[in-house]
């Protein structure tokens, strides 16, 4: 198989980075489908990148004309048989618990055509803890895009030991296609490159404020100013979602069961309280139409 076999495209979940993962797909010229099992949030993908697709036309990063031909392209579905019966190339991006996506793997296994590539969106959870309830384990692989996915040019190409010289080389081939660097891993690692330096400044940010040490936003500045980050540790957990690294690290601490794996008391309260960030108008900090101010 090589990229030329590669046609369609399915992206499995429409939240916030599904239905922009799709998006790319259909820009780079393959057919696209998104599913969701809810209505709801197909409908809310669309809203989603009518929007954000017509600010690309506004500042003229897209014609009209290219952008009615990439929604030409671009299905939604809440029929998984339809998504991936007759696919090439799979990327999952449901939420970040194991369980639930070893649940769904099995499934498109079962669906999907048999010379079908199954790639993970995940942000934490290697490949080869999901390729075992596959019969396909020398084609499923780590595709980790980063929010938003139709900004951020990175993706994070991560192989297991079962994963092919292929599936790594077809994958690629797919990033190149859609217009994102794709950065080939050899060796599996919890939260690989980008977000292994990054939970590890998040962690010590929330030990930071949690200990009384220093305000959140305080800590916020510093990371900016002093070390020239565009955003703070928890301006970017909200533009994330909060939830995300929740389910992120209390998946690795069911793993491990090192208490410094367990989620901070302040995220597990917010994810309690349902203030998640940006996508629920109110995470560290408050969001509102006239811009975001501190809680």
């Amino acid at each position: 198989m090589n990229i030329q076999d590669v046609k369609h495209i399915s992206v499995l979940g429409a939240g916030s980075m599904g239905h922009q993962i799709a998006m790319l797909c259909a820009l780079g010229g393959f057919s696209t489908t998104i599913y969701d099992i809810q209505e709801k949030a197909l409908e809310q993908a669309k809203e989603a990148l009518d929007f954000q697709m017509g600010k690309w036309v506004q500042k003229g990063k897209i014609s009209q004309e290219g952008l009615d031909q990439a929604f030409a392209r671009l299905s939604f579905t809440t029929n998984l048989e339809g998504a991936v019966g007759n696919t090439d190339f799979v990327i999952e991006a449901v939420v970040e618990k194991l369980d639930v996506k070893r649940e769904l793997f099995a499934v498109v296994d079962r669906l999907a055509p048999p010379h079908a590539i199954l790639a993970s969106n995940s942000s934490t959870i290697a490949s080869s803890k999901i390729a075992d309830v596959t019969r396909r384990p020398e084609k499923v692989c780590n595709m980790h895009f980063f929010f938003p996915a139709l900004v951020m040019d990175c993706v994070e190409v991560v192989m297991s030991e079962t994963t092919s010289e292929e599936t790594a080389a077809v994958t690629l081939a797919v990033c190149e296609k859609i217009n994102r660097t794709g950065v080939l891993l050899r060796k599996e690692t919890w939260g690989f490159i980008a977000n292994r330096l990054l939970f590890a400044l998040n962690n010590e940010a929330l030990k930071l404020y949690e200990e009384g040490i220093c305000d959140y936003k305080d800590i916020d500045t510093i990371v900016k100013k002093a070390l020239n980050h565009p955003m703070g540790p928890f301006e970017l957990m909200d533009l994330s979602g909060i939830d995300v690294g929740y389910y992120a690290l209390a998946e690795k601490y069911k793993e491990t069961g090192n208490e410094e794996d367990k989620p901070s008391a302040s995220l597990e309260e917010k994810v309690k309280a349902g203030t998640l960030g940006r996508k629920t108008g109110k995470g560290w900090y408050e969001y509102e139409k006239t811009g975001v101010k501190a809680k």
